[in-house]
Order: structure tokens, then C-alpha cells, then sequence
């Protein structure tokens, strides 16, 4: 048996801050991750034909000028960034499927851009009234979390363009569940996590600054400098614990500590046995959590074609099976690459077709944008996170209706020696890699304020 001041299970961002925040204060610190990487949902990976692969960003990849957890660690690491393209116009694919080109407001009727600039004004006002890190705190917050956000926006709007628009931002952009399946409260956390809704409709905030070498290079630094701390292939299969302390089973395995940190996603804490059983309300809490589903789609291509047409590469429709799509070409980098998401019931749709039609499907969606260029690619790339055990989804988890009143409150609450948290539960940050930067943070104040941490 090894003894430690604490265990930390899960070498994700959370968890990596965590360990190395109370390493740098003189704990003795193991992480123990089931994979045989670091990073959790954060992974680069090189496609391509041999001799001309590129390095494609499988997971999380922007960087907002809001995030300062995050922007702090990249600068304590010594990461650089650099800007997203965006130079030109925008399209914007209307129902009957016809491309719009646009500059700062959607190509709509003057009615429709109206209704959703009171909707945007409406969920501004709500999300400046929460704190993101309690929203069942809100005024009427049980309410609005027991109607549906579909529903709320058309009680709010007769312009079904108008509600089409706003649900995607949070829907099938942020969430990835359609906006009938999760609650407007949950919609207001979504927004307030990013500062307002105005943020989150704001493609040159919410996506504006990518890592040179990619966002893994965040948790491969951490762990470089944690050395031998950090075990992989260590999948944490029975937890013993109480008021002094935690002993960890990993196959033949024993590991001791006063504290435990479970960095993992909500709904994957039922992965572990625990001795004596957690309490009914944090099991229920967390069974009532679950991940959206969305596939990125990456397609690299000789040249960025549609900058030579004035484009910027960024496009939203409500109604497309891309439903929004931008330049993703790494800085420096002579070939031209696009990033698009199928999310919610359409993922759902084209993951039971076979590769080859899904990949046709996808093509000829972003046809839709940019014309038949987008349909020959050099390397096709997908992202299909919940076909993988130790994620099961993406982006993050969120609750049904009524689940953020009745069981928010629960899965940030430490039980005994264990604390618990990811990205998933989050305030400021919500579902982002900022998110699980603060939440690692947090963590680790928490365990070193306690006098009984030996």
C-alpha cells in the first residue's frame, strides 16, 4: 500500500490542476487516470495521407478573452495563442436551404432580427441576475426550471425564425440536446457562465483564440511537470472511505490518502464502488445528469477556397445538419480547414448510418455554404466522443427539467474526505476548459484551507 496526502482520479484539466496546485504547496499527490493519455476531452490527434498529415483538435480548441483561468494557466505554462481567422463575411443558410451572405446582422426580415434582439435582451437581463455557480438561487428559479427552453421562447415570441435562432446558440451549439429537453433555467446558467447571452451569440468572443499545438498542450504541460505523480491505465475500481480518510483500489492495487478527489464527469462517478455506499441524493443527483451529444466534423482542404471569395468561413442555420461551422486553419498552416457540428437528433440520426453516407451527408451539408469545393477533401476527420466509455458525450453533462433546483446543489458538496468536480459543474466557465481550470482551482483551496489534511 502507498499513502499520500491526496489522490486525485482523473488526469483531465480539473484533475491535473488540482494535483499540481497542491503539489506546488508541499502535498504528496497521486493522479490516477483510467486512460492511457492525459487530457480528458482535450486531444490532438494527425490525420492525413502519410507524409502530409496534419494535427487536428479532436476536442475543446478555443479560448475566449473572458476565460482568465484559463488564460492565466496558458500564460503560467507558457502556451501562446493566436487568432482564429474571420476576416470577411458570414453566410447564413435559410430554411429553403439557400446561403446568405451577411456582415454583423443575420440576413432576416427586419421583424425577425427585432424579435431576437428582445429575446437576446431578455436572457441578457436574466443572466446578469445569476450567479452561475448557483443558479437555483435566481428570482422564480424554480419555474424556469420546470419549462422547457423551446417552450419559454415561444411563450415569449411568435416568430418561429426567431425562436429557431435563439434555441440553436444554447440548444444544439452549447448544450448539444435539442432546446425541448433541457429547462430555460438551465439555458440561463449556460449564458451567464459566459458573462451574458450577447457573449455566447458572439462567435468572435466565444470562439477567439486557439493554443499553438492545440488545447492538449494545457494538461500535457501540467502533467510534464507533475513527472511521475501521474499514473495512466490506473481505472479506479472501489473506494473505502471515511471522516479520516480514503483507501483506493486499482486491481491489485491499494492506495491510501487523507483526501480523494473524484475529477470526473458527474455521470461517470457510478463507474466507481464505494464502501460504505455514497448517500441516496448523490447518486440520484448525478443519474439525473447526462452528457448532449454532438459529432465535429473536421474537413481539410488544398487551400482556404473561400477566403479567395470574400468568406471568413463562419455559418450558422438552425435547419442544416451542420448547423454552424468556422475556419479552423492552425496559423501558418498553407491548407485550409473547416470545422462544423452536427449535434442533438441529427447526431443521433447520422450515427446510425454507416461512415461512408455519414461522411457524404456531412459533405454535402457544408455544400450548402460554400458550394461544391466543400464537397472533395484532402482529410475528413470526426469526433465522436460518446462512443467512448470514460466520456460517453460532449460537450458536457446537464440536467433534465426540474433536475438544476432539485439536485444542483448536490454535486459540488464534498462528502467526508471526497470532493468532487469537473467542467460539468462549473460556474463561471460551464461546460468549458476554463471551467475546469476554476473548478481545479477551487478544489485545491478547499483542501489546503483544512487544518485536518495532515
Amino acid at each position: 500500500m502507498t499513502t499520500h496526502d491526496v489522490i486525485v482520479v482523473g488526469a483531465g484539466v480539473t484533475g491535473l490542476t488540482a494535483a499540481w496546485r497542491l503539489a506546488q504547496a508541499g502535498q504528496d499527490v497521486l493522479v490516477l487516470e483510467a486512460r492511457d493519455r492525459v487530457g480528458g476531452r482535450l486531444r490532438t490527434e494527425a490525420h492525413g495521407a502519410p507524409g502530409r498529415e496534419a494535427d487536428f483538435e479532436i476536442g475543446g480548441q478555443w479560448v475566449s478573452p473572458d476565460q482568465d483561468a484559463l488564460i492565466g494557466i496558458l500564460d503560467e505554462l507558457g502556451l501562446p495563442t493566436y487568432p482564429r481567422f474571420r476576416e470577411g463575411e458570414s453566410l447564413y443558410v435559410d430554411k429553403a436551404g439557400v446561403a446568405h451572405r451577411f456582415g454583423d446582422d443575420l440576413p432576416v426580415e427586419e421583424s425577425t432580427l427585432a424579435a431576437i434582439g428582445q429575446l437576446t435582451k431578455t436572457l441578457d437581463e436574466l443572466a446578469a441576475a445569476m450567479d452561475p455557480a448557483r443558479p437555483w438561487e435566481l428570482d422564480d428559479a424554480a419555474h424556469l426550471d420546470s419549462v422547457s427552453f423551446r417552450a419559454w421562447l415561444e411563450e415569449q415570441c411568435d416568430d418561429p425564425v426567431a425562436v429557431d435562432n435563439i434555441a440553436l446558440y444554447i440548444g444544439p451549439a452549447m448544450l448539444t440536446k435539442p432546446a425541448h429537453a433541457f429547462s430555460t433555467l438551465q439555458a440561463v446558467q449556460m449564458a451567464a457562465s459566459a458573462g451574458s447571452f450577447s457573449n455566447l451569440v458572439d462567435a468572435d468572443v466565444i470562439l477567439d483564440r486557439r493554443v499553438v499545438g492545440g488545447l492538449q498542450r494545457v494538461p500535457l504541460a501540467l502533467a510534464e511537470r507533475l513527472g511521475d505523480r501521474v499514473r495512466l491505465g490506473q481505472d479506479v475500481a472501489l473506494v473505502e472511505w471515511d471522516e479520516d480518510g480514503v483507501v483506493v483500489h486499482v486491481g491489485a492495487e491499494i492506495h491510501a490518502a487523507h483526501r480523494l478527489v473524484l475529477a470526473v464527469p458527474p455521470t461517470l462517478v457510478k463507474r466507481i464502488r464505494f464502501s460504505p455506499e455514497l448517500p441516496a441524493e448523490h447518486r440520484i443527483a448525478r443519474e439525473h445528469q447526462s452528457f448532449g451529444l454532438v459529432i465535429k466534423v473536421q474537413a481539410q482542404y488544398e487551400t482556404p477556397f473561400w477566403r479567395a471569395d470574400g468568406l471568413s468561413g463562419t455559418g450558422f442555420a438552425p435547419w442544416q445538419l451542420v448547423h454552424e461551422v468556422y475556419d479552423n486553419t492552425p496559423e501558418g498552416e498553407q491548407r485550409g480547414t473547416l470545422v462544423g457540428f452536427v449535434s442533438d437528433e441529427r447526431a443521433d440520426a447520422v450515427g446510425r448510418f454507416s461512415d461512408e453516407d455519414r461522411r457524404r451527408q456531412v459533405l454535402a451539408s457544408l455544400a450548402t455554404y460554400f458550394g461544391d469545393a466543400a464537397l472533395e477533401p484532402l482529410t475528413y476527420v470526426e469526433s465522436d466522443w460518446q462512443h467512448q466509455e470514460l466520456t460517453g458525450g460532449a460537450y458536457g453533462t446537464s440536467f433534465d427539467l426540474g433536475g438544476l433546483t432539485r439536485w444542483g446543489p448536490v454535486l459540488r458538496e464534498p462528502l467526508g474526505p471526497i470532493e468532487f468536480g469537473s467542467s460539468d459543474v462549473a460556474g463561471h466557465g460551464f461546460q468549458h476548459v476554463d471551467g475546469a481550470v476554476r473548478v481545479g482551482d477551487e478544489i485545491a483551496r478547499s483542501i489546503l484551507g483544512d487544518g485536518s489534511d495532515g
